[in-house]
């Protein structure tokens, strides 16, 4: 078994440095209430005993970022990365042309929140919803060190590494052990150096393969075949699929309980064998059409 600080290791890429994994906060933020906070800080806290020192988070995540902030207020700050999201109310509804940025205290406003919430002298990555409208601007204006762009649809990420130089980009569907679309937009990171995220890998279809009668259930069945032959188990091959792709700088799992995190993170710390990789069988399901 390799050690954490092998396996969660940062990636340097882009000059924006993402440890191989990070917690996805989307499941901090539920339910409400002492309860909700007691198991949103266990969770933060068995992920940093794991060995993991990236979270992302969300205004959207309801709780999520004030719980992220207590959990993390007692950790040396220099050695975490947080990376939150501008809040889509707080985007203009069209890009704004490049010479100007009237939103900029909007912007400082949303992020001096997102800060006070998580009471943040982190390195923090400013994350913007489906556009790359005034990235260079927002890095300008100094109101955050790193800008970054989420999206689900990879068009509209492959648009924004085109058009702008995001820090980063998080990609949250679209490459996976069930479906590599993205694979242009991956590419066009690997040319251009523009480190990629990835979240959603630990998909129902992965996870609950066996009891699945859709297309992906039965692929992903016959992929859970032969990673037994190799003794990898098929939620170990979907978290360490996308970090063979040299873009990928960093993969996100979602937990919501502080076993959920430490049963995943066991996951990554355990080999897979190259041979697994190389098999034909493997190869051909995973290169079935995209859907």
């Amino acid at each position: 078994m390799a050690a954490p600080s092998q396996v969660l290791a940062a990636r340097s890429t882009h000059d924006l440095r993402l440890p191989r994994f990070g917690l996805g906060g989307s499941h901090l933020g539920q339910p409400p209430g002492a309860d909700g906070d007691a198991g949103a800080i266990a969770t933060v806290d068995a992920a940093y005993q794991a060995g993991i020192r990236f979270f992302e988070t969300s205004p959207a995540y309801g709780e999520a970022e004030r719980r992220l902030g207590t959990a993390l207020g007692r950790r040396p700050r220099a050695e975490l990365l947080i990376a939150t999201r501008l809040p889509a109310t707080r985007l203009p509804a069209t890009r704004l042309p490049a010479t100007r940025l009237p939103a900029t205290a909007d912007l400082e406003s949303a992020i001096r929140e997102s800060s006070e919430r998580l009471g943040l002298t982190a390195d923090l990555v400013l994350l913007q919803h489906d556009s790359g409208w005034g990235v260079e601007e927002v890095r300008r204006a100094g109101v955050v060190g790193r800008v970054g762009v989420v999206s689900g649809d990879w068009r509209v990420l492959d648009e924004v590494v085109r058009g702008a130089e995001p820090d980063c980009v998080l990609l949250t569907a679209g490459y996976s052990l069930l479906d590599q679309s993205a694979r242009p937009l991956l590419e066009r990171c690997r040319e251009r150096r523009v480190p990629v995220i990835v979240s959603g890998v630990l998909t129902p279809q992965v996870l609950q393969a066996e009891k699945s009668s859709e297309p992906d259930g039965v692929r992903a069945r016959r992929i859970a075949a032969v990673c037994e032959r190799y003794g990898v188990s098929l939620p170990q091959a979907a978290l360490a699929f996308p970090g063979r792709h040299p873009a990928v700088a960093s993969v996100l799992i979602a937990a919501s309980t502080p076993a959920e995190i430490r049963a995943d993170a066991a996951l990554v710390r355990q080999a897979v064998p190259q041979k697994l990789w190389q098999d034909q069988e493997l190869i051909r399901l995973l290169s079935q059409p995209d859907h």
